[in-house]
């Protein structure tokens, strides 16, 4: 993994290997195991970036679970636009269910900081976050990470679903927005 990417204008240097990134679900799926065991979880992965990851995590778990999708946004580009976006709404009832949000990054904090609240309005049993990746230096908003993957610095990335304007989505490792002038 020693190959440097591009994606339109931009350039990419490797960063999270995809190996890490599996050992890192396998340590997530082992501690949802230990607390959802027997409660048949509800999985709900934000799309899109979180696809891969959730149908990982998921496949990784050896109890009871089911899996819905929700559709967040506040990026465009490389950058957040402060603005939430709900653009594929929850189609299962969670009234007294486990459920367990899945996203593939938190970055500032604000899209879980305004879903949350609105998910609990509906009367789950628990509400969690599961994130492979979380930029503490950039947090704004306080969010309760229950399961984390890595820690990161607030470079832009890409690959294992996440992606620069729908490219690099498809790429097995992390990859790291180069620093121009860097070698």
């Amino acid at each position: 993994m020693d190959k440097t990417i591009q994606l339109h204008d931009l350039h990419f240097t490797p960063y999270i290997q995809e190996q890490d990134i599996m050992d890192k679900v396998q340590e997530m799926a082992q501690k949802l195991g230990d607390k959802y065991a027997g409660k048949n979880p509800l999985f709900l992965g934000v799309l899109n970036g979180a696809f891969i990851f959730t149908a990982d995590l998921v496949r990784a778990c050896e109890f009871n679970c089911e899996i819905s999708f929700i559709k967040l946004s506040s990026y465009s580009g490389t950058s957040s636009t402060n603005n939430l976006a709900t653009l594929i709404g929850l189609s299962e009832p969670v009234e007294g269910r486990h459920v367990v949000i899945v996203e593939d990054i938190i970055d500032s904090g604000q899209t879980l900081n305004k879903f949350i609240p609105e998910l609990l309005e509906l009367g789950p049993a628990s509400v969690e976050v599961a994130a492979l990746l979380v930029k503490p230096e950039a947090m704004e908003y306080k969010v309760d990470i229950h399961y984390k993957g890595f820690d990161i610095p607030p470079a832009f990335v890409v690959g294992y679903g996440l992606d620069y304007d729908g490219l690099g989505r498809n790429l097995r490792d992390i990859y790291q927005l180069k620093i121009v002038g860097s070698d």
